[in-house]
This record gives C-alpha cells, sequence and structure tokens, in this order.
C-alpha cells in the first residue's frame, strides 16, 4: 500500500478526517470498509504524534480511533440483531455523525463564500440634497375625504362621546362631593303597597326603574322583601335570566295609630283598661 501524505493543519477535527479518507477512497460513507478507513486513520495518527500536537487535540483523534477499533471488532462478531429481527450495523452511528457533520461543513463553505461575495460590493452612499429628502407632498382632501359626509362625521362624533361618557364612572366621579339625599322612606314604602294593591302582576324592574335615586332603590328594595316575609307578594322569575315578576297575594291594610303611638283595636274600636 503506497504512503499517505495528509497536511495534519487542514483537518479541524476527527470527523473531518474521516470525510477526507472517505473522499479520496472513494468508498460509498453508507458502507465504508471500517478495517481500510481504520488503517489509514491510524498511520495519520502516528504522524500526528510526531508534530507534537497538543493533548486537547490529540484527545478527540483518541476517542474518534478507539470508536473505530470497536466498530471494526463488532464487524468480525455475529451480526447482532434488533427486537424485529433486523440485523444492526455497528457503523449506523458512525454514518449518522459524518452525514450531519458533512452537512454543517458545507453549509459553512456556503456561507463563507457569500461573506466574500459581499465583502466585494460596494454601495453608494445617499447624494439627495437636503431639500428633496425633506419635501413633503400636498395633501390631495378630496382623496382624504373620500366617500365622508357630514352625517357620517356627525355619527362618528356622536359614538366617541357616548364612548367618552360610558367611561366616567358613576361613583367615582362624584368623589369629593358628599350629597346627602332626602328620601321620605314612610312615603315611598306607603306609595308601593298603594301601588300593589292595584295590581296582580307587575315587574320588580320596572318598580326599580321608577326609582330616582339610589336610596329609592334601597327602600323598594328593602320594601318589597318585607312584604314577602309577610306573605303579602311572591317573586317569580320563569329562568335565570328573565325580569322578576312581582305577584300580589293580599295587601293588608295599615293599622291605625292611637295618639299615644300605639296601635288600636279595629274591630270593636275598645280602648284598653
Amino acid at each position: 500500500m503506497s504512503e499517505l501524505e495528509f497536511k495534519l493543519e487542514k483537518f479541524e477535527g476527527p470527523l473531518d478526517l474521516l470525510l477526507h479518507l472517505i473522499d479520496k477512497n472513494k468508498v460509498d460513507i453508507y458502507d465504508i470498509p471500517i478495517a481500510l478507513i481504520t488503517e489509514q486513520y491510524m498511520e495519520y495518527l502516528e504522524a500526528l504524534k510526531e508534530d507534537d500536537y497538543d493533548m486537547d487535540t490529540m484527545s478527540e483523534f483518541l476517542v474518534m480511533a478507539s470508536t473505530l477499533l470497536d466498530i471494526k471488532c463488532r464487524m468480525l462478531l455475529p451480526k447482532e440483531k434488533d427486537e424485529e429481527g433486523e440485523e444492526i450495523d455497528p457503523r449506523t452511528e458512525l454514518v449518522q455523525r459524518l452525514l450531519e457533520y458533512k452537512i454543517y461543513k458545507y453549509a459553512s463553505l456556503e456561507l463563507k463564500d457569500m461573506s466574500v461575495d459581499a465583502g466585494r460590493s460596494l454601495f453608494k452612499g445617499s447624494s439627495m440634497p437636503k431639500e428633496v429628502l425633506e419635501a413633503e407632498e400636498p395633501v390631495d382632501l378630496e382623496k382624504l375625504v373620500g366617500s365622508t359626509t357630514l352625517q357620517k362625521l356627525n355619527a362618528i362624533f356622536d359614538e366617541l362621546i357616548k364612548r367618552q361618557e360610558d367611561k366616567i364612572d358613576p361613583v367615582r366621579s362624584k368623589f369629593g362631593t358628599i350629597e346627602k339625599e332626602e328620601v321620605d322612606s314612610e312615603a315611598k314604602a306607603a306609595y308601593i303597597r298603594a301601588y300593589a294593591r292595584g295590581k296582580k302582576r307587575f315587574s320588580f324592574r320596572e318598580l326599580l326603574t321608577s326609582s330616582g335615586s339610589k336610596a329609592e332603590v334601597i327602600i323598594v328594595f328593602l320594601c318589597i322583601l318585607e312584604m314577602m316575609k309577610n306573605g303579602e307578594v311572591e317573586a317569580k322569575q320563569s329562568d335565570i335570566e328573565s325580569d322578576i315578576d312581582i305577584v300580589v297575594k293580599e295587601i293588608k291594610e295599615d293599622a291605625p295609630e292611637t295618639d299615644d303611638g300605639s296601635e288600636g283595636d279595629q274591630d270593636n274600636g275598645t280602648e284598653g283598661t
């Protein structure tokens, strides 16, 4: 066999050397003659020792040498089989590593060529006058307005105003001002009882809507609860999202008060002894 000559500085690692040996011997990367490649690889290691390479570089090549020797030994032994009964090729993992390295190597070479080509390109700087660069094209009002009419603009304006009003918190907007609400709770309760006497069934929502202030709403709510407690009305709702209806059962007459504030006997009007 003729002696191989290596330029040690051209190989960036053991995989780079293996790809060189495969190309030099013109063998199929999927069917590597492991004995031949291992022999030539070991010759390279001998040459590497003579050039007094550092231990980090030597360790990478020695690890690959042990891998090649292990594959060579496994090739001499009976073929191993996987779970499906297929023969396991000891070279498979090495071939996969070589293919991945080859892809990255050629990609790096391609990027290097692109970098060299880009370095040969020169770009002309901007030479436009400052007045031209700062010039602005006049606004075409017809194109800007388009099909917009006064009615559309008014509708947009109203929508913006409504959005602005919706953003106002009715509670927090009154912070800083304490307003006293004058509500006659007894008069409001009497009104609700009179309202209920004239109805057999009415909407609780409508009753609340007719209330002018928050205090009135609270009084209406408490009054209806009191009437439900006394069995005078009953609340019904067909489903969770529907309105609540108040069904009138029997509204009791308010008991008259005596001069001393006690309730009198409505049946015989007799005074207590």
